[in-house]
């Protein structure tokens, strides 16, 4: 290869680590802060989380003391001999309210209305970035998230009455999440997010398709760098994640009772750009493994060897394969917008692109391969192991069981009487002129008896066949087996 294509093609591997690196980050972004479902669903596991809810219930207790006189209500509500106790009893209600606001906000409704609050606020948001009229004359340009009526119920669960719940001011319980003088700054930053986004997503995989391209010879070390390049820009973004959590936590948090609560809160607000970089991490993988399969490595080639068959004969249906999972992808992903539609496709292309060429390295290197020459070598080591393990003659020192037959007593004949038939039976007694009566000879065994010990020595003579005809036992063992068994 030239040493301009060569330098170009180092350029392009550092260009497209940098853009995977900047793409996660602006998907994040594009999907955290601009995606309302993404938004809710993440508010959701906020309110399930028990540091943070502890540190919500704190808040909205200091929001109800803050807007309500409690110890005057208090002091109103007792007899006259026991005013002087209001003081102590507002307090010992607060610090009751406390766990009992925590506890509230674990039940279903408290999380809807803190949803349902989160939800109304960014629409609210996304109305004023986006410059819609109506919304910035409505809110002049300031977003809050309203958690009044999360207040309301909670004053009213934890026994501080709905009375004294009615008297809380129209701005108690809200949080801005956008000020008026940061409108113009915030408008820009989506306008460039919402570009930048899809921009980089496609220019990511382009780069590096275009380095591949511009490769000549050892292509396939161009397509393993691709792979880690991806690798190590998705791990860049988690190592960053782990850092700039510290330092954002600390700048935005003085008070260390509440620092905990500011963690856990970036632990899940960042979740996302975790599975946004998991995923560049697995295609970065999948890159990898494309390259080091059409690599000259020993292993590499006997696994082409392997599937050289298969693409010679069914590249088509290769090809249909992969169509499928991608269409299944697509459908099954939540959320699929342009930006992933367009990057599916750039890597279906160059996923399709790979294939010809492995096809295309196979049929030059194994041409009219069958899977039978696949199969034969692996047949062939097989009955190697088998013959250099020495089976047949460890089989023929190896004792075939001898089949003993059970002893059985024939039952004796009884000879009807009336048929004529004389009875020929020898007397017990002693005879004139005749010797000692002969031993009575063995039972001659029964008809199943035979049977079964013929099936025993026709077994025997089938397994040991059977070890004959793979090469276990040579010609010799196998007479000799056989002659015992046959009795000969």
């Amino acid at each position: 290869m030239k040493p301009w294509r060569r330098r170009t093609v180092k350029a392009l591997l550092a260009l497209g680590a940098l853009l995977a690196f900047l793409s996660v980050f602006a998907i994040w972004v594009e999907r955290q802060a601009l995606d309302t479902g993404e938004w809710v669903n993440t508010s959701g596991h906020l309110i399930r989380n028990q540091t943070i809810r502890a540190a919500l219930g704190e808040y909205m207790v200091e929001q109800l003391y803050e807007n309500v006189d409690v110890e005057k209500k208090v002091e109103e509500a007792l007899p006259k001999d026991v005013k002087e106790l209001a003081g102590p009893a507002a307090s010992g209600l607060r610090q009751v309210a406390g766990p009992g606001v925590e506890k509230v906000l674990e039940t279903g409704t408290a999380q809807s209305l803190w949803e349902t609050a989160n939800r109304t606020a960014h629409e609210q948001l996304i109305a004023v970035l986006e410059n819609k009229k109506e919304a910035v004359d409505t809110s002049n340009g300031e977003v809050k998230l309203n958690l009044g009526s999360l207040l309301t119920n909670l004053a009213g669960q934890v026994g501080l009455g709905k009375s004294l719940a009615e008297e809380l001011p129209p701005d108690a319980g809200q949080i801005t999440i956008l000020k008026s003088e940061q409108l113009k700054t915030a408008q820009d930053i989506v306008v460039a997010i919402k570009g930048l986004a899809l921009l980089l997503s496609i220019l990511t995989f382009l780069v590096f398709g275009l380095a591949i391209y511009l490769t000549q010879g050892g292509r396939w070390v161009t397509v393993l760098f691709s792979g880690v390049a991806l690798i190590v820009a998705a791990l860049l973004v988690l190592v960053l994640r782990q850092v700039a959590g510290g330092i954002v936590v600390d700048q935005l948090v003085k008070q260390e009772n509440v620092k905990p609560a500011a963690e856990a809160a970036w632990s899940i607000g960042t979740s996302l750009m975790v599975s946004i970089a998991t995923t560049i991490i697995i295609v970065g993988v999948f890159f990898a493994a494309a390259g080091w399969l059409s690599s000259p490595t020993g292993a590499a080639r006997g696994t082409r060897r392997v599937i050289a068959p298969a693409l010679a004969r069914y590249l088509p249906y290769c090809y249909g394969g992969l169509v499928l999972l991608l269409g299944i992808y697509l459908l099954s992903a939540s959320g699929v917008g342009l930006r992933t539609f367009l990057t599916v496709v750039v890597l279906g292309i160059m996923a399709a692109f790979g294939l010809r060429e492995l096809s295309r390295q196979t049929a030059e290197e194994f041409p009219g391969l069958t899977f039978g020459e696949v199969m034969g070598p692996t047949r062939k080591a097989f009955d190697k192991a088998v013959t250099d393990a020495k089976l047949g003659e460890r089989a023929s020192k190896l004792k075939l069981p001898d089949v003993k037959m059970p002893d059985v007593k024939m039952p004796e004949v009884k000879r009807p009487g009336g048929l004529g038939i004389p009875d020929v039976r020898r007397p017990s007694g002693r005879g004139r002129g005749r010797g000692p009566a002969a031993p009575a000879a063995p039972p001659a065994p029964s008809r199943a008896e035979v049977m079964q010990e013929e099936d025993a020595r026709l077994s025997s003579l089938e397994r040991l066949a059977t070890l004959h005809e793979k090469g276990v036992l040579t010609d010799e063992e196998f007479a000799a087996e056989k002659a015992r068994l046959l009795h000969l």
